[in-house]
């Protein structure tokens, strides 16, 4: 029991749904809308299923110290819900969380901090939150500044702080301030990849430390690479836990179920917060047939419907292809190649993008696709389709390629002379 870090025991939370919060200007109007929720309740015990949503249901798990877990799932899934019972931002609906030491917690940029106060005040009161006294927080301040990369603006109240610096002070504060129990969500993609790197690093510390730390990703290779331990959660559920190699292999062979080459995107979870509804659908085409498969060397034609009412004067988009460790391989733009596409205002309509060899291994693949008028992105959907990518014989010689040969083959010219 002594090595204990955090024990959870059928832990559930139920959020209400598509209710607005009700205003009462009198006791009276008060006293009537409780009286009239009281007869709702009344007439079932569980509230219905359209007004409802579980966003955790009867997790149970057990951490002990030095252990960093990841916590992986798709969005939606209930990971961040699960650190913020954690951390005692919102309580559970049933179940139980026992933490057994100090935690710090980098959940949402800003978490934890008041916008009013400057950089230097904001560190002493996370301190203090912490439960740390005065003289230990003076002792890791310097370090904390260095690491933030924030002089200049020590002095500056955190509201005047863009997402950047905010994300970079409110890490280097939960890392350096010496919490036994470290939570940190997916808040890192805010900074850019020198910083990403940074953090990473600082992480890799304090697990070498022997301290915990529950860290929530879809970046699989940071996963693989800091956790010894990962779990799964599914619409709520814990439905795998165990080590990092092969939950992570299992979260990949369940979303590699593909489909027919053709998703609709009005309600993708991939969708990114604050994004308008622009992308519509996006299809695949292998050697001329829709497809979620395709072998190398192959056709491959990426076919993306848009609308956007108020019209796009500067339109601008992107496709990205990933492997399933998150990391971006290739990256295709008409404004790379064909600029004079996209000009006059549009309202809608389909962008084709043809490869015609495509020159990747075999593998699970995932395409990102983004549009923007030229200033900041309209939308943009993270893993919008997923597709497979087939051994051939490309180069003619009787011998098809298979996984795990890196992630591009290439013709070479090749020349062997006596020895």
């Amino acid at each position: 029991m002594d090595d204990l870090a955090i024990r959870v025991e059928n832990l559930s939370k139920q959020y209400r749904i598509g209710r607005a919060q009700q205003r009462h200007d009198t006791l009276r109007d008060a006293l009537v809308d409780t009286l009239k929720r009281w007869k709702v309740r009344r007439r079932s015990n569980e509230p219905t299923g359209n007004d409802t949503i579980w966003a955790l249901r009867d997790v149970s798990f057990e951490v002990r110290r030095g252990e960093v877990v990841g916590i992986i799932g798709r969005n939606g899934a209930g990971k961040s819900t699960l650190l913020k019972i954690l951390s005692r931002i919102t309580d559970p609906t049933s179940g139980r969380a026992e933490i057994h030491g100090r935690v710090g917690s980098l959940l949402e940029v800003g978490t934890g901090f008041h916008p009013e106060l400057t950089g230097r005040e904001n560190i002493y009161l996370n301190g203090a939150i912490l439960g740390m006294r005065r003289h230990e927080i003076e002792r890791k301040f310097d370090e904390i500044v260095a690491f933030a990369e924030i002089e200049k603006f020590l002095d500056t109240p955190v509201k005047r702080y863009s997402s950047g610096m905010y994300v970079r002070l409110a890490f280097a504060v939960a890392a350096h301030l010496e919490p036994e129990i470290l939570l940190v969500d997916e808040v890192l993609a805010v900074g850019d990849a020198a910083f990403q790197k940074k953090c990473l690093g600082k992480m890799g510390d304090v697990a070498q430390e022997g301290r915990t730390v529950l860290f929530v990703s879809h970046n699989m290779a940071a996963i693989e690479s800091l956790c010894n331990l990962a779990m799964m959660l599914n619409c709520g559920r814990l439905t795998a836990i165990g080590s990092t190699e092969r939950v992570v292999a299992e979260y990949l062979l369940d979303g590699g179920k593909l489909g027919t080459g053709e998703v609709h995107l009005l309600s993708h979870p991939g969708r990114h917060r604050g994004s308008q509804i622009v992308l519509r659908e996006i299809k695949l085409f292998a050697d001329g047939l829709l497809s979620s498969s395709v072998r190398m060397g192959g056709t491959f034609k990426i076919v993306v419907s848009f609308k956007y009412d108020e019209g796009i004067s500067n339109l601008r988009f992107g496709i990205a292809i990933e492997n399933h460790l998150g990391q971006r391989l290739m990256n295709f733009s008409p404004s790379d190649q064909c600029p004079d596409l996209l000009h006059g205002k549009v309202h809608g309509g389909t962008i084709t993008c043809e490869v015609p060899a495509l020159s990747l291994t075999p593998g699970l693949y995932y395409i990102t696709v983004i549009l923007g008028n030229g200033v900041s992105d309209l939308d943009r959907i993270d893993r919008a389709i997923q597709f497979t990518v087939e051994p051939s014989d490309v180069f003619g010689t009787a011998y098809a390629s298979t996984p795990n040969q890196g992630f591009f083959y290439q013709r070479a010219v090749w020349n062997v002379s006596g020895f």
